[in-house]
């Protein structure tokens, strides 16, 4: 526990050092999306507002797991890599790097292309923003910085408040939806904690950053038990709070410095 709380601490403070399911839940990816609007530079909003006419960043934010049905071959056999990375225990993502079907970091660097290139369609591009909002939230979950070994906690199967689960389910959905909020209620109550220096500190386009901070995080987050309820909620909330305070202020520095 006390390890934790060091390493939320030297997050919280922008100190740390600059791999598989959906990440967050609908609701995370909301609230990422949500925070996120509030950190947008005047030109990041007028493109955005180009692109995406009538269609929040909340609302864009989860448009990459509701395509995942989706039976066009993009969706079905390139895309869902594009979610995680894989960060072996001890080892840097620099270290390993993208695997050859790819991963988060290759597709923030295709869409991001996308968005640049003045001869993509407005439909390329919007599904390219939506995308890149995504996976900047997924990169913020902690076990979609996965080991290589458990599919990002998918094959921990335990329990959580009496009902089977598995690891990366409750960090997806379990920890945030235990609290019973709407994503507005979450985006408005981490919003108003988020001091003027946190997000200066937090604003970086760097994916190394986001996913140095979650391998730092993914290390100490699996439970000694298989029964997980109170203790662990409480163990674990402050963690799940500032990422997603983090993933929206990057939502917001990558796609200011996108549309610089």
């Amino acid at each position: 526990m006390r390890n934790i709380v060091k390493t939320i601490a030297l997050i919280g403070l922008g100190l740390a050092v600059s791999t598989q399911a959906s990440a967050w839940g609908q609701t995370g990816h909301r609230v990422t999306g949500k925070i996120a609007e509030q950190y947008l530079s005047p030109t990041a909003q007028a493109k955005i507002a180009q692109l995406l006419p009538n269609e929040s960043l909340a609302e864009a934010s989860t448009y990459a797991d509701e395509m995942r049905s989706n039976p066009d071959p993009f969706w079905q056999k390139e895309a869902g890599p594009y979610h995680y990375v894989t960060v072996p225990a001890g080892k840097h993502y620099h270290e390993v790097g993208a695997p050859d079907q790819g991963d988060s970091v290759t597709a923030l660097n295709k869409f991001s292309a996308v968005i640049r290139d003045a001869n993509a369609s407005l439909t390329d591009k919007q599904v390219a923003l939506r995308f890149i909002v995504h996976i900047i939230g997924d990169l913020h979950q902690p076990l979609h910085a996965g080991n290589g070994t458990d599919k990002g906690g998918n094959d921990v199967k335990l329990e959580f408040f009496w009902e089977n689960s598995n690891l990366h389910r409750v960090w997806d959905s379990g920890l945030i939806d235990r609290k019973q909020l709407s994503y507005s209620e979450w985006a408005n109550w981490l919003s108003r904690k988020i001091s003027t220096e946190q997000a200066q500190q937090w604003m970086t386009s760097d994916p190394m950053v986001y996913i140095s901070e979650s391998t730092k995080i993914r290390d100490q987050i699996y439970p000694d038990s298989d029964r997980l309820s109170w203790d662990y909620l409480y163990d674990n909330h402050p963690i799940v709070k500032i990422r997603l305070q983090q993933g929206g202020v990057r939502i917001a520095a990558y796609l200011n410095e996108l549309f610089k």
